[in-house]
């Protein structure tokens, strides 16, 4: 973060200083007063559970020199109404001072935005000081803080930008206009809010609609939802994908016994073979999107293929972790859909191992739809796994027939699997954040069944 007094802060989100004024923030904003740096910021927000102005003095210890909140706190506080609105603002503000010499690039999908964030990360980070989204923070309060990352250094700023609702992703490109903007994919995630594939493409092309003056957008050649996306802006448009008439092109796919992916990527002049450390046939799609992303911004194929197998994608994403006993956790568990619950079943098929295990819990946010999708899912999995492991989802146990185990809950599902797991096994474990099968995947590396009992799931 550049480096701004409390008065200058409170000038700029129309806020008044308690506390002395000259204070400056020299690092970036956090809302987990855990996580605060010295110099830095502690945003303070009221919520339901907890009121984050009563965290200042641990933020103050873990290094914070001033709050950001909606009162005074023992700490030197910015105090303003609206304390959203107000990092934003001071988000925006940053930015704009470093816009000259930043290059921002939005990136957008119903499914493999993080990696594909972790991706494009790799390849301009090759290139110059790069700030990209930690982990999934990509939503009105995530988005700010990343850009409050930014100095004087940084060239190339990365933005994961989420949606749950039309107008979300206009409100982020209204902070920064993205010079580029990637769009994956148009899928089943937050059906519930959006109510149809429809509304989920008007929302993603929002990204399209609020690039910069110049700017160019980046969109999957495979999907049809994406591709009509052209006509919604004026600017230069590139594609990637399988597609023949993709601007870079993914070629000759081949997994190895781990599912690791190596594979080609072409435009018209130049062609780069390209080997992943990651697991999934997909992300060679990603890969490609970050490509292009990156021709966009002048980073060279050759170049792009070089950094790639240096990324590492953020945590519960297709990670590979040996078990006790020899068997293998291919640990899936932070987000899931349709789509991306049947590119995790497709790896765990292509994994050698002496026997497949699906561990699957409940995909949120697909509305009316929602039983049938469970049971699809569930038939799906029984062609691909050998044992179907249904954690409260009884509909994806009905889908997978008698390749099924219904467990009621995690500590069920870590009971069941600690029996039964033996050498060359191979373990998915994949559902939906608020399921919270990452314990499942926690315990079977190293933690006790006590954490997980007695707990109601989903905090319900």
């Amino acid at each position: 973060m550049i480096p701004l007094s409390l008065g200058e802060i409170a000038a700029v989100v129309g806020g008044r200083v308690q506390g002395d004024d000259a204070v400056t923030v020299t690092a970036p904003a956090v809302l987990d007063s855990r996580q605060a740096e010295p110099g830095g910021l502690f945003v303070a927000l009221a919520g339901t559970h907890a009121d984050g102005h009563d965290y200042a003095v641990q933020a103050g210890r873990a290094g914070a020199v001033a709050v950001l909140g909606s009162r005074p706190t023992a700490l030197p506080t910015v105090v303003v109404e609206d304390t959203e609105g107000a990092l934003q603002t001071l988000a925006a503000h940053v930015v704009a001072q470093l816009r000259d010499g930043l290059t921002v690039v939005g990136v957008t999908g119903s499914r493999g935005k993080t990696s594909t964030k972790d991706l494009l990360s790799a390849v301009l980070s090759s290139t110059a000081p790069t700030i990209a989204t930690t982990g999934s923070l990509n939503n009105e309060l995530g988005v700010p803080l990343t850009m409050l990352r930014t100095s004087a250094d940084t060239r190339f700023l990365v933005l994961e930008m989420g949606v749950r609702r039309i107008g979300d992703i206009a409100k982020l490109t209204g902070l920064v206009a993205p010079d580029v903007g990637v769009v994956l994919n148009v899928g089943q995630a937050h059906l519930s809010h959006l109510g149809s594939r429809e509304a989920i493409a008007q929302a993603k092309g929002e990204l399209v609609q609020g690039l910069a003056p110049g700017g160019t957008a980046v969109l999957c050649a495979d999907d049809p939802r994406v591709v009509a996306m052209r006509s919604l802006t004026d600017r230069p448009v590139l594609t990637f994908g399988h597609a023949e008439h993709a601007d870079v092109r993914v070629l000759d796919v081949v997994l190895d016994r781990l599912a690791r992916p190596s594979f080609t990527l072409r435009t018209s002049t130049v062609r780069a073979p390209v080997t992943l450390p990651l697991v999934g046939k997909h992300q060679a799609l990603n890969a490609a999107a970050a490509t292009t992303a990156g021709l966009a911004v002048g980073v060279s194929l050759e170049a792009a293929a070089a950094a790639l197998p240096t990324a590492s994608l953020s945590k519960w994403r297709l990670e590979l972790r040996d078990l006790a006993g020899g068997a293998t956790l291919l640990d899936d568990s932070f987000n899931a859909d349709p789509d991306s619950t049947r590119a995790a079943l497709d790896t765990l098929a292509a994994i050698e191992g002496r026997r497949r295990i699906a561990v699957l819990g409940e995909m949120l946010e697909l509305g009316d739809g929602s039983e049938a999708a469970h049971r699809a899912i569930g038939e799906y999995a029984a062609h691909r796994a050998d044992v179907v492991v249904a954690v409260d989802a009884r509909p994806l146990a009905d889908g997978a027939g008698e390749r099924a185990v219904a467990l009621a809950d995690n500590a069920a599902a870590v009971e069941w699997l600690r029996g039964r797991l033996t050498t060359g096994d191979v373990v998915l474990v994949k559902a939906s954040r608020g399921a919270r099968l990452n314990e499942i995947a926690a315990a079977l590396v190293s933690g006790p069944l006590d954490v997980l009992a007695d707990r109601p799931r989903n905090g319900r």
